[in-house]
C-alpha cells in the first residue's frame, strides 16, 4: 500500500490561487480499474482510491504517512512556466515591437 503526496496545481479555469498550497495524500491504485460491459461504467473494487486526505504542509503530510506506516512518496510541485505581464506594460513607451490594434 504505497500513497502520494502532492500540492496540487491551480486549474485552467482559475486565475488566482485559492485552492492551491495545501498538500494532497492519495493511494496508488491496488487494482486496475474495469468497464461494466453493460453500462459501460468504470469502477474499481480499490476502496483506498477514494480516500483523500489534505494537509496544510508538506511535513504534517509526511509525519501522518510515517506514524501509519505508509510508503510514499512526495511529488514536488512545477514551476508556473508563465511569467506574469500586466495589462499595463502593452503601453510601455520602450517596447521593441510597438502596439497597434
Amino acid at each position: 500500500m504505497s500513497a502520494r503526496i502532492y500540492s496540487p496545481a491551480k486549474t485552467a479555469m482559475q486565475s488566482g490561487k485559492a485552492k492551491t498550497g495545501h498538500w494532497v495524500l492519495e493511494f496508488e491504485p491496488e487494482q486496475p480499474r474495469k468497464i461494466d460491459p453493460l453500462m459501460g461504467y468504470t469502477s474499481s473494487g480499490d476502496m483506498k482510491s477514494q480516500i483523500r486526505l489534505t494537509f496544510p504542509t508538506l511535513e504534517e503530510a509526511v509525519a501522518y504517512a510515517e506514524r501509519n506506516g505508509l510508503e510514499f512518496r512526495v511529488q514536488e510541485p512545477k514551476e508556473a512556466r508563465r511569467r506574469q505581464i500586466s495589462y499595463t506594460e502593452n503601453f510601455r513607451y520602450d517596447r521593441k515591437i510597438p502596439w497597434t490594434h
